[in-house]
């Protein structure tokens, strides 16, 4: 404690010390300095800040680019040196040659006098996970000292660096946050979670969206700043548990996906080392890398893909902005390393104690300036490194090499292809086609984004990576992001030179039910657990774009409870835990109105509702509540199973369908499930009020794309069953359909279980 606030003091006066005149600290405009306990601030109070700061200092640039999801303005602010703000247009060209060598023929010579003039293009993320409140609290740190200081080494950073700076990923997000904690505090509440999703409708998942680009957010970011500065270094600040490591920084565990250029894991591995040692140098405790996080789905990091280098950085966490006290005893460690002891990649051992918003936000800026430091000392490496990845990327494919992918629709629905199309325009992925004898289009490989469509066309082959008992090791994430398998789209891999196709305009179609049409869709209920859900919320994404607006509202235990259900046809409840549906929070965990779940009294509820003729539809989890709440006579096979004997960790498998079904109706016989903590089907013997709809293949490898073990246990148990149960029925599927907002291929599926309710 001591040591921190010493460390604070000092910071304090050096920075005093060489303020420029005239430039406003964020006290001046917020009343608190970021990083005080229990004090956060509004997107309002966020936003005036930097239009202040932008109008003081000839060091900031600061935009708005465009609106979140919600309406709120979506900002980010260019900080360098005055002249090289005076100048961007020169530079962001500087960058777009090097980012595409052919522009210069990759000429060495004129790269070299490129590199010469341009700078390290640095973009610091702040703030995709609201709830993590230090990065979007210390954007506003860096600012300043950016704008404010004189010292020599930031007016080295300044010259050499030009920094696009996003105080959040998730504006909307702030205000959630904000307007929950202050209306806990002071109460048992506080430091809570607030009791909905932090961004409308991803949650957490707006930071697995770098590949799909189903958010604005996401879509902004990747339209004004990767494509348009094509930053050599992405700094994405982010908070972590609050009871491991003080900080990770890469390098990234195994695995790292295949399709990651080696120059970008070099580059990885220098900077996150140079900054752990710059930080423990400086006295910082409990750092570690090469633990905890992996480089595997390209979901998390675009620009791994387009020439720049990823530093994620995770601070840990307090309650929010209150402060918490670790015992020495409760901490502990994660994949790669124990918190309790020093070893090559932890260390020095952090004690335990009290841990503040201040530590929180002290850790992110001094690592950020660490980061920035390398980033100025280091500018010609930075940009001949980022040259050698497009040189690399855009040569001539040899004889026998990869030489593109052909891409076509998959027997039923072409708006499954114009989606992939569009989606691989968004990320810069060059494309031919539309002839008289072509149906579809063609990928080359020798282009500068080409890995980025290979990462998403080809099947990913996770390595079988297990500890020394035999059990697998967790990856951070899913192992598959096979868009192709997830689309519907046809791909043929082209190993032999072929000749190009003529460009052709892109037409993009919505992904809507009914090929492409908005179907004839009765009144569903969506249910909204006061225990958040991600899938709730890309349920509710897939609705919004893909129904009317007046063809679902949502539905929330207490309307379960009391509410006359008869007027629905059709209720969906998305994919939850089993225990979060029944119960909910616990007593005391929230206030009393937020308790309980649906309870015995919304089982029963829901019971009649199924018995008097409706439909609910239950996804992947929420089938197991189903089959539990209404004694359904079907079972999950590996309920009970070690991971060591049966473990899917977010894959995509194989299915076949009952095409005489009317749920699968219109659809090929062979499909896919995306399978992430799923139920796998058996039919109690005997049971006559059961059907399948489809299930997993008898005499083939149920894997497609990701990490299976046990698939034999699998093989001909059901995907997707309907359960008759008085007047009505139960689609339990065990998958979701929907995934993320891009499992077209199985969203008809759960369309027409909606659109065949009652027949």
């Amino acid at each position: 404690m001591y040591l921190r606030v010493i460390r604070l003091i000092l910071l304090c006066l050096s920075i005093a010390c060489v303020a420029r005149a005239g430039v406003p600290t964020p006290q001046d405009v917020l009343g608190f300095t970021p990083g005080d306990d229990r004090k956060l601030a509004s997107w309002a109070q966020i936003v005036d800040y930097f239009k202040k700061l932008d109008a003081a200092s000839d060091r900031v640039n600061f935009t708005e680019i465009g609106k979140t999801t919600l309406g709120a303005p979506f900002v980010y602010a260019a900080i360098s040196a005055p002249e090289n703000l005076a100048k961007l247009d020169y530079y962001k060209d500087i960058q777009r040659q090097l980012a595409d060598p052919r522009t210069f023929q990759s000429n060495d010579a004129k790269a070299k006098q490129l590199i010469a003039k341009g700078k390290t293009i640095v973009l610091i993320t702040c703030g995709i996970h609201s709830t993590e409140v230090g990065s979007t609290l210390s954007s506003m740190l860096l600012a300043h000292r950016l704008a404010a200081s004189d010292e020599p080494e930031i007016k080295k950073i300044l010259s050499e660096t030009i920094i696009l700076l996003v105080p959040s990923l998730n504006p909307d997000g702030v205000d959630i946050v904000k307007n929950w904690y202050d209306k806990t505090l002071g109460t048992p509440y506080e430091g809570t979670d607030p009791p909905t999703l932090y961004h409308h409708y991803t949650g957490h998942d707006n930071n697995r969206d770098w590949y799909a680009f189903t958010q604005v957010e996401t879509q902004l970011t990747v339209e004004h700043l990767h494509n348009a500065w094509h930053p050599q270094i992405v700094n994405d600040i982010h908070q972590q548990g609050a009871f491991g490591a003080r900080l990770f920084l890469p390098p990234y565990m195994q695995p790292v996906e295949p399709n990651v250029p080696k120059q970008i894991i070099a580059g990885y591995t220098e900077l996150g080392k140079f900054m752990a040692g710059e930080l423990r140098a400086d006295g910082h405790q409990g750092i570690t890398y090469d633990s905890t996080y992996d480089a595997w789905t390209p979901a998390r990091a675009y620009s791994h893909y387009h020439g720049g280098v990823r530093i994620l950085s995770e601070t840990a966490s307090a309650r929010l902005a209150s402060p918490i006290v670790i015992k020495p005893e409760q901490l502990r460690g994660s994949e790669g390393y124990d918190a309790k002891r020093e070893s090559a990649n932890f260390g020095p051992v952090w004690p335990g104690g009290e841990w503040h918003l201040r530590d929180i936000t002290n850790t992110m800026t001094a690592a950020a300036f660490s980061l920035l430091k390398h980033a100025a000392h280091n500018r010609t490496q930075w940009l001949t490194r980022f040259y050698e990845i497009g040189k690399e990327a855009v040569r001539p494919r040899k004889k026998g090499e990869l030489w593109g992918f052909k891409v076509s629709e998959n027997r039923r629905d072409s708006s499954s292809e114009y989606k992939l199309r569009s989606l691989l325009e968004t990320a810069g992925v060059e494309f031919s086609g539309a002839t008289s004898d072509f149906d579809g289009f063609v990928v080359k490989m020798a282009q500068p984004y080409g890995l980025f469509a290979k990462a998403l066309l080809e099947k990913q082959e996770y390595p079988n990576l297990l500890d020394a008992k035999g059990e697998p090791q967790q990856p951070y994430d899913v192992t598959a992001h096979t868009l192709s398998l997830l689309f519907d789209v046809k791909v043929e891999l082209l190993l032999a030179p072929r000749r190009t196709f003529g460009k052709f305009p892109l037409e993009f179609r919505a992904c809507r039910p009914d090929n492409g049409k908005t179907a004839k869709i009765p009144q569903i209920g969506l249910y909204r657990s006061n225990v958040p859900s991600m899938d709730e919320g890309w349920t509710r994404l897939v609705f919004d774009r893909s129904c009317r607006g007046d063809d679902y509202i949502n539905i929330w235990d207490r309307h379960v409870k009391t509410a006359n259900l008869a007027r629905l046809q059709t209720i969906v409840i998305p994919d939850q835990a089993p225990r979060q549906i029944l119960n909910g929070y616990a007593k005391g965990a929230m206030p009393d109105e937020l308790t309980g779940g649906l309870g015995a009294e919304g089982v029963a509820k829901l019971r009649e509702f199924v018995e008097a003729g409706g439909t609910i539809v239950t996804l992947n989890r929420a089938s197991i509540f189903a089959i539990n709440a209404f004694n359904l006579p079907v079972r999950n096979v590996t309920a009970g199973l070690s991971e060591k004997e049966f473990y899917v960790p977010g894959s995509i498998l194989r299915t076949e369908l009952d095409t005489a079904h009317p749920i699968a109706r219109g659809m090929p016989r062979e499909s896919i499930a995306w399978a992430e903590d799923s139920p796998i089907f058996e039919v109690n013997e005997g049971a006559t009020n059961v059907r399948v709809i489809a299930r997993y293949p008898t005499d083939k490898d149920p894997l497609l794309s990701g990490w299976l073990l046990g698939g034999d246990k699998i093989k001909g148990k059901a995907a997707l069953v309907e359960v008759t149960l008085g007047k009505g029925r139960i689609i339990l599927f065990g998958f979701r359909p929907q995934y993320r907002g891009q499992s077209l291929a199985t969203y008809p599926l759960l369309f027409n279980a909606i659109s065949n309710a009652g027949k």
